[in-house]
């Protein structure tokens, strides 16, 4: 059975911990199964929570290559704290969104590899054997992401097919990027003939039948095995039960008409130098997929290694490649030019959260129930460094306004702010990666 069978397109992503050996098989109505080797494989998807009253939402963005720190981080501390440069080009909206200082992800190193865990935190990115683990994105998914037609959303942009992503299993497995706006566009607003629906629903109906048919032979495999053999076994099955769950979700999803849109399918930009309408692009997809209740766990790789001399506003063009640019041993040139990429960053964030106050869900704006968490692996891009991380928290109803002090020598877990923003998406949780506790200072509005 190939692996699309069991990941229909609507489905949530389903991965296994490592390579899945073919030499054993379970049987059952005609069909031959492959059986796993039963230590690698863990539940790919949790038993849900209630989801808060309210729908919260979270689009999780990481610039790869950071933002000049000496024009990013404010003076001052608390509401009073005085505006950086890149700051003021987000002046209009300052009581929505918090700025930190002195934050990072602890034991998080090694260079350009912390960019992949940037959500996950997990330790030592660059080390042999290194295995990532579940990105913050994914938590929520496994506890909420059946309330939406798409438990999650995974977007990039100019991002290296298969190395670089903000989406990880519990497994430690990469989600690949989207890159096409016009594909996330199409899987939101066009589903297909009726035709084409109906043989959907029959792949589902085939995936299901086959696990239960798998379930009663893993029963009887199971009596001849000893303890520890009959725990893994007990795992593996509990997680292919839970696909099942999954796949039944996903085939009355397509029942359920797709949401009309308002606007029409964008044109994706053919080269990667179109970095910045690239990122433009994915913002309205970020937002269509939270004005219509799409997803509520949206993530977006901006992967700025990968992308070359770059058109800005179609005005500038830089002179240099992004990645070369970030190494600009304090020359003028490179750094001037970065702050020009780095502004049109900052105005791109402004032209998103002044869409989402625009747009209203029961009459409120749908910012104050969409966090955005921008940031990078990066505090300084130049010096490879992944301490005092440039951070924002946009929108989501939290008391914001204000620049949150840490110590810049010895930083404060970031991990404690994705605390925070599970608890604010109505998820039970009072740990993620390497946090001790919630962030403190991080206040609620409503």
């Amino acid at each position: 059975m190939s692996s699309s069978s069991l990941n229909p397109a609507n489905a949530p992503y389903v991965a296994f911990k490592r390579a899945v050996s073919r030499r054993r098989f379970l049987a059952g109505t005609g069909v031959l199964l492959a059986l796993p080797m039963l230590d690698a494989m863990t539940p790919a998807f949790a038993a849900a929570t209630p989801s808060a009253a309210k729908p919260r939402r979270m689009l999780g963005i990481c610039n790869n290559l950071g933002l000049v720190p000496d024009y990013f981080f404010p003076t001052g501390k608390g509401k009073d704290y005085k505006a950086s440069p890149y700051l003021e080009l987000l002046q209009a909206h300052r009581k929505d969104f918090s700025v930190f200082s002195g934050v990072s992800h602890p034991d998080v190193d090694g260079g350009h590899p912390a960019d992949n865990c940037f959500l996950t935190a997990a330790p030592h990115p660059s080390s042999g054997g290194f295995r990532n683990s579940i990105s913050l994105d994914q938590f929520m998914a496994e506890r909420i992401g059946h309330l939406t037609r798409f438990p999650s959303m995974t977007l990039g942009v100019n991002c290296a097919r298969g190395s670089r992503s903000l989406s990880w299993t519990a497994g430690g497995v990469m989600i690949p990027t989207e890159e096409k706006a016009s594909e996330v566009f199409r899987k939101m607003f066009m589903g297909g003939s009726a035709a084409e629906v109906q043989a959907q629903e029959r792949r589902l109906q085939l995936g299901q039948s086959i696990l239960d048919a798998v379930g009663g032979q893993a029963g009887e495999l199971r009596r001849t095995m000893g303890a520890l053999d009959r725990d893994r076994l007990d795992q593996y099955f509990t997680s292919v039960r839970e696909l099942e769950q999954r796949m039944q979700m996903s085939k009355e999803w397509e029942k359920k008409p797709r949401p009309v849109a308002r606007t029409s399918a964008p044109l994706d930009p053919s080269s990667p130098k179109e970095y910045m309408d690239k990122v433009r692009l994915m913002y309205d997809m970020a937002r269509l997929c939270f004005e219509t209740d799409s997803s509520r766990a949206v993530t977006l790789m901006l992967d700025s290694v990968n992308t070359p001399a770059l058109d800005i506003d179609h005005v500038h063009t830089t002179t240099d490649g992004y990645h070369s640019l970030s190494h600009h041993g304090k020359s003028a040139k490179k750094l001037s030019q970065l702050k020009d990429i780095d502004s049109m960053h900052m105005r791109l964030l402004a032209k998103l959260m002044e869409d989402l106050k625009a747009s209203k869900e029961d009459g409120a704006p749908l910012l104050d129930r969409t966090m955005i968490l921008y940031g990078s692996n990066f505090g300084n891009a130049n010096a490879h460094t992944t301490t005092n991380m440039p951070t924002l928290l946009m929108g989501g109803g939290f008391n914001h306004g204000q620049h949150h002090v840490f110590d810049t020598e010895h930083n404060y877990p970031l991990p404690n702010l994705f605390v925070s923003m599970l608890q604010r998406m109505g998820i039970d949780a009072d740990k993620f990666a390497s946090s001790t506790g919630a962030m403190r200072g991080v206040n609620l509005v409503g």
